[in-house]
């Protein structure tokens, strides 16, 4: 989707808002696709700070069918996006010297509202993503879940400072 923000540009303190639902139904994240549950309209402020040169101002709130990072549980998870950028006209001189990321969702004086919530998602998606707080995570040799209850592998990690002299003990074994 764009909208085209010409009057914003080119208007000195012309201010436009507005609410936008977004087509997008799931998002690219380090190689993984994560489904989009539920959104809601992403609310937008364009405000012109100065000559040929705009602020964007947005919220909105996203939510993800994922799994849990050590369970492996189907969850949902909130994203809240609140965000603030600047942009330039394509013919501003200042366009040319601000940063190439803030170029990439501007063609002309388009904004293409998909390639800045992506963006935004980018930013904001959550290095580890939990079920709860305390998840115990999936037994490493068996694969039980140990937030229903232990199970009964052996959890004995012997110190690896050992691992010589426990070499030398068992050469000297008979069999």
């Amino acid at each position: 989707m764009f909208i085209n923000l010409t009057d914003v540009l080119t208007s000195e303190e012309k201010v436009i808002a507005m609410q936008v639902e977004t087509d997008m139904t799931k998002v690219n994240v380090g190689g993984e696709t994560y489904q989009i549950a539920d959104k809601t309209p992403i609310s937008f402020t364009f405000t012109n700070i100065g000559k040929n040169k705009a602020l964007i101002e947005g919220r909105g709130e996203l939510v993800f069918s994922m799994n849990c990072d050590r369970c492996l549980k189907p969850i949902e998870k909130k994203m809240l996006l609140s965000f603030s950028r600047n942009i330039y006209s394509p013919d501003s001189e200042e366009a040319l010297s601000d940063e190439e990321d803030d170029r990439s969702f501007m063609e002309g004086y388009q904004l293409n509202v998909e390639d800045l919530l992506n963006n935004e998602i980018m930013i904001n998606w959550p290095m580890k993503v939990l079920c709860k707080p305390d998840c115990k995570g999936i037994c490493p040799k068996c694969g039980k879940d140990l937030n229903t209850g232990d199970c009964e592998c052996d959890t004995f990690v012997p110190d690896p400072r050992m691992a010589v002299i426990e070499d030398i003990f068992n050469a000297n074994k008979e069999v």
